[in-house]
């Protein structure tokens, strides 16, 4: 649990005895104590196992899947490829953190895993793009339960003073993938068969759930007692349906973004959003829409963060092609320079982290600060001349700094305003924010390009847009944060 009466007594002198020596066996135990120590050890390992199985998947697919449309005739529906794991990452997400509400992380995180795996083996052997796609939606089921689990675990099983280096390792749990998951799988589909990017996930789901499972079950009974209320809401109101209409309608969104017809395309659009924004309303924490101080604040701040930091990167190896001329290899190593700073800032984050709300509201701001002018420095190198175009990878290397410093301190902040019975909604909706950010973001950039595209624009005019757009939401990140707490929104 998050506060024991053990962490009382060691933080606050006041409840200490007055003939206790200065360095308590307490003291010590607690001081000495790691997420790697024996009680947490295979719980950790599991966690950081689950992450980096997803971000594994995430970025190797990415670099195997031209191959894959192409090798299936799925070319036309490329960026389905993607969209159905997004999408049905979603309904994963919300039923996962409510589920573990009701009963505990065990069964969510069980289930995910075993859907994830059972996703990637339709994957890894479907014979058609439609089958394939239905694997991919298998494996964002599955995705979106893991990860909203891996915040939710860490709000139950660590003590305080131990969550904010979870959250740091969390990040840290991308670092390899990042480096090594696009080489590895694109030796595999060179050498093998794309198909064994997908068999390879098998065991190290297998492996994951071994470390992580045993460790939740014990949660699962310790917090047997605590059971969310049954909904009197609509159907169309509860976790299931709301999921299902947030996503279509943010599908239909992403999908009306593509076409070429623009008055078809303000319809849809409009139509997504008005089917999209009530479900996010009803499966989102209440007063996330209106940014309330405390959760629902944390909520957007999360949304925010992704939407800047994503958005910006998915056009950074673009912009660096095409409007530089740099090759594919060094682009892409702003991707893994803004990977590795992330872990840096995110580490920073955690050692600097004393538990003091104000610290972290504005660790928060700073790291959208410094996230700013990762973007402003990659925007200029991209879109002008007089800047050698390594600059811009320096650029993203100051943009993950912020990201992880800004991202770490949020997190702890958001789930510990959190009760425990409901750790698995605000785990879920910090997972359902970053994911909606980051599609909606890339959605209206790839629209943007598309646009330019097909009446005579220009892709530097489109980029110009995407940065305009991820900068002004990491001003708007730097004001919402100061929210993050209902004290300190108040006293602003």
């Amino acid at each position: 649990m998050s506060h024991t009466s053990a962490d009382a007594t060691d933080s606050d002198p006041a409840h200490a005895p007055e003939e206790a020596p200065p360095s308590s066996p307490a003291e010590n135990r607690a001081g000495k104590e790691s997420v790697f120590s024996g009680a947490y050890r295979a719980l950790t390992l599991g966690v950081l196992l689950s992450v980096g199985m997803v971000a594994f998947e995430s970025l190797g697919v990415a670099t195997v899947l031209p191959g894959i449309a192409e090798d299936l005739d799925g070319l036309g529906a490329y960026g389905w490829g993607l969209s159905a794991l997004m999408l049905a990452n979603i309904i994963g997400t919300v039923l996962a953190g409510r589920a573990a509400d009701r009963r505990g992380p065990w069964r969510p995180m069980a289930v995910g895993m075993l859907v994830f795996a059972a996703g990637c083996a339709v994957a890894g052997a479907a014979p058609s793009w439609p089958l394939f796609l239905v694997g991919r939606f298998g494996q964002g089921l599955g995705v979106g339960a893991v990860m909203s689990m891996a915040y939710t675990m860490i709000g139950l099983a660590y003590p305080e003073r131990l969550r904010a280096r979870m959250y740091a390792l969390l990040s840290s749990a991308w670092t390899i993938p990042s480096l090594v998951g696009p080489a590895i799988t694109g030796i595999l589909a060179d050498h093998i068969t794309w198909r064994s990017v997908f068999l390879l996930m098998l065991p190290i789901a297998a492996v994951a759930a071994l470390l992580s499972l045993p460790g939740l079950r014990r949660l699962h009974r310790a917090e047997a007692a605590v059971t969310a209320p049954a909904s009197a809401a609509q159907w169309w109101k509860r976790p299931l349906p709301s999921a299902i209409l947030l996503t279509v309608g943010t599908g239909v969104l992403l999908q009306a973004l593509l076409l070429e017809n623009l008055v078809l395309l303000i319809v849809l659009a409009v139509a997504g959003v008005a089917v999209a924004v009530p479900a996010l309303r009803w499966v989102a924490p209440e007063g996330t829409l209106s940014a309330r101080a405390g959760l629902g604040a944390g909520v957007v701040v999360r949304g925010l963060l992704c939407g800047v930091y994503f958005g910006s990167e998915a056009f950074l190896p673009l912009g660096l092609q095409q409007l530089r001329g740099m090759g594919t290899t060094p682009a892409g190593l702003g991707l893994s320079a803004g990977a590795i700073t992330w872990v840096v800032g995110s580490g920073l984050q955690a050692k600097r982290d004393n538990g003091k709300n104000g610290t972290r509201t504005a660790s928060t701001v700073l790291g959208f600060a410094i996230l700013l002018a990762g973007v402003a420095l990659i925007a200029l190198t991209i879109l002008t001349s007089t800047i050698p175009s390594w600059i811009a990878l320096v650029g993203w290397a100051i943009g993950g700094l912020g990201m992880g410093i800004g991202f770490n301190a949020s997190t702890t902040d958001t789930l510990e305003q959190a009760p425990p019975e409901q750790q698995g909604e605000a785990g879920g909706a910090l997972q359902l924010a970053q994911t909606l950010a980051t599609g909606v973001i890339a959605g209206l950039g790839g629209a943007a390009i598309a646009f330019a595209q097909n009446h005579g624009g220009s892709t530097h005019t489109a980029l110009l847009g995407v940065f305009v757009l991820t900068g002004l939401l990491a001003i708007a990140g730097m004001l919402i944060a100061r929210r993050l707490r209902p004290e300190a929104a108040r006293q602003g």
